[in-house]
């Protein structure tokens, strides 16, 4: 190949390239991409003779096409290529942004990423549905998952932790959507949450000393108000010596404990077998002599045998459960395990649910997404088959004396 200089200005015989037309810019990429993928040997060249190689051939094909563009402008293409060559395309920039916590798309033109707790526009698009599609195709390949017509669905984990969730047509009608939740290398502290005033210090004392003390704990909330975030946080008192299995649908916790089993859910195979539900990992974990289990998610009917471990010993046990409060989450743990077929009574539920759990914390987000914890209940037992709580904090409000919360239950006062 013919290696040409780049040019200074456009020429007066060349026409500005068309870069805002989106058809332009598609043609280039894929012609350029489909010789360079021809090309073997550069994929193993120096990032620098990478650039400047596949410069060249920008300034090349725009000359055959008649058109010129600044040299900006050829870098800027240039980028954008090798992008798409070895990397995600236009998601790179916003994969290599660390305040972005979710990547959202609604289509080619429709982009949105989470900053700061609060969703906003995205300046990234992608030339049409085919250019996604092989955006995330990318993605999946290493995985060895598939997304096309017969799989038009799909939930995976990339290699540095971050979840990515696509679904496409023609169950997407206006478009290939995609979710990613970006996974953080950096976790946050205890001391961290507290400068954040997400936990006022004397709580985030007084949760650090009901984990030690061995409380079985749920943390409520809704779609990203920090419920796994506070569970790695609060798994980080655990004393170093117990023993701790972990189970999730994708594994986000990142627990200092030297004694960690860490499994994962896995999703049926594109012939519909060889699925393994968070339910299998539970009663599996009884086996492996857990001091605690931690389950990432409570969502379906492994939720009785994790309350049925937490009746057996195995205390100090943590979930986390969506809900809108903290009371509302008592009833979805009594909706799943439901879902289990359990054939018992209301009222012997609710005794299940009240012997199990020690504590429950509400986590928030705010207009303005501040992430909190809203309030946190004490369970104290059963009356007349209902469970009672009795509150421990609330946002706003005065702490009470933490210190002389009595933790004997009475299950059964009344019938």
């Amino acid at each position: 190949m013919v290696f040409r200089s780049r040019r200074r200005e456009v020429e007066p015989d060349r026409s500005p390239a068309p870069t805002d037309d989106p058809e332009f810019i598609g043609k280039l990429h894929r012609a350029l991409i489909d010789r360079l993928e021809d090309d073997q040997a550069l994929l193993g060249e120096a990032p620098t003779r990478m650039r400047q190689r596949v410069e060249a051939m920008i300034e090349e094909y725009l000359t055959l096409s008649g058109h010129a563009a600044p040299p900006e402008k050829v870098a800027s293409l240039a980028g954008e290529v090798l992008n798409e060559l070895v990397g995600y395309g236009p998601l790179e920039s916003l994969l290599a942004d660390p305040a972005i916590s979710d990547i959202l798309i609604n289509g080619p033109q429709h982009v949105f990423v989470e900053r700061g707790g609060l969703l906003e526009t995205a300046p990234v698009r992608f030339l049409n549905d085919g250019h996604l599609l092989r955006v995330v195709r990318r993605m999946l390949a290493p995985l060895g998952r598939r997304l096309d017509e017969s799989s038009p669905m799909v939930d995976a984990r990339l290699p540095d932790g971050s979840r990515v969730n696509a679904i496409i047509p023609p169950l997407a009608l206006d478009g290939p959507c995609v979710s990613i939740r970006k996974f953080r290398q950096d976790t946050l502290t205890a001391e961290e949450l507290v400068r954040l005033d997400s936990v006022p210090e004397p709580l985030m004392t007084f949760l650090q000393r009901a984990v030690v003390e061995r409380r079985n704990i749920l943390i409520s909330g809704g779609t990203g108000t920090g419920k796994t975030t506070l569970l790695n946080v609060l798994s980080a008192t655990i004393p170093q010596g117990e023993r701790v299995v972990t189970i999730e649908d994708s594994a986000e916790l990142q627990l200092g404990s030297q004694h960690v089993v860490r499994l994962e859910t896995r999703a049926a195979n594109t012939e519909g077998e060889g699925e393994i539900t968070a339910r299998h990992l539970v009663k599996n974990s009884l086996r492996m002599r857990p001091d605690r289990i931690i389950l990432g998610e409570s969502r379906g009917d492994e939720v009785l045998d994790m309350l049925q471990a937490m009746n057996t010993g195995h205390l100090g046990s943590m979930s986390t459960v969506h809900a809108n409060s903290a009371r509302d989450s008592l009833v979805r743990l009594q909706m799943m395990v439901r879902l289990s077929n359990f054939q018992g009574t209301d009222a012997l539920v609710n005794q299940i649910i009240a012997t199990a759990l020690d504590m429950i914390i509400q986590v928030d987000r705010d207009t303005r997404g501040h992430r909190h914890v809203g309030e946190v209940l004490q369970v104290t037992g059963v009356r007349q088959g209902a469970i009672t709580l009795a509150p421990l904090y609330r946002r706003g409000k005065a702490l009470p004396d933490l210190d002389a919360i009595d933790w004997n239950k009475h299950l059964q006062e009344g019938t």
